[in-house]
């Protein structure tokens, strides 16, 4: 289960924080984020080639994708939904696209300005603007009661987050939430998850981005040791 949290306070020095965890089979191929897309950076997954997370630096705008729930797409003509975090994050806006040749999910659009989430179950669409608060969005969709158990533990503890000043933090209380909060993977509260599987695989949490906008620039975190609140890298800016 991914999980995305949105912090929205317009009136702050940073008016949008965006923490996204992506769990993943760990044998599934990826390379960590760069410009890999002309004018985008994210994370490139090198099975389908997409990204789960997006950033354009120079509009200021990131794409955040989770798996929802809902009707497949038929096998013939599916398209990866890993393209769909570039397309908001480019054009700032999701475009007319055949949604039927798309598995469910949940997409995020983030700016300093807010934040907007499109929903497709594979049989409609829905679109939200998230309104200022601290939200989160899992598999399930935005979780605005108290019914999930990673949902009822970590959003307050965002919501009570001391939010930094600066750009430049710190962020010590961000990257702790962010990477778990010490709590063990089996705990039905966990936002960094690990699952040995019956067939032999493994599914959990590969990565987590920290991400911070303002209308004057952004700061881009990510680690690829989901565990290690001190393992972060800077990304943008370089």
């Amino acid at each position: 289960m991914c999980t995305v949290a949105v912090s929205i306070e317009p009136d702050a020095e940073i008016p949008l924080i965006l923490v996204g965890v992506r769990d993943e089979f760990t044998g599934r191929p990826w390379l960590p984020p760069a410009e890999h897309w002309p004018g985008l950076v994210g994370g490139r997954d090198l099975q389908a080639g997409g990204t789960w997370l997006a950033v354009d630096p120079a509009a200021g705008r990131a794409g955040a994708l989770l798996n929802g729930h809902g009707v497949l797409a038929p096998a013939s003509g599916r398209r990866s939904r890993g393209e769909l975090p570039l397309l908001v994050a480019a054009e700032g806006r999701l475009p007319d696209l055949d949604l039927g040749r798309y598995d469910p999910f949940h997409l995020v659009l983030a700016e300093a300005g807010g934040a907007r989430l499109w929903h497709w179950d594979g049989t409609g669409l829905r679109h939200e603007r998230l309104p200022a608060g601290t939200h989160m969005i899992v598999n399930s969709g935005w979780e605005q009661g108290e019914e999930n158990e990673r949902v009822a533990f970590f959003r307050p503890l965002f919501a009570k987050a001391a939010r930094p000043a600066t750009l430049d933090g710190p962020w010590r209380e961000w990257a702790f939430l962010a990477t778990g909060a010490g709590l063990a993977a089996e705990d039905p509260r966990a936002m960094i998850v690990r699952r040995e599987l019956p067939d032999g695989r493994t599914y959990g949490s590969l990565s987590v981005t920290l991400l911070a906008l303002t209308p004057g620039g952004m700061r881009y975190d990510f680690t690829g040791d989901p565990r290690d609140p001190e393992s972060f890298r800077r990304v943008l800016p370089e």
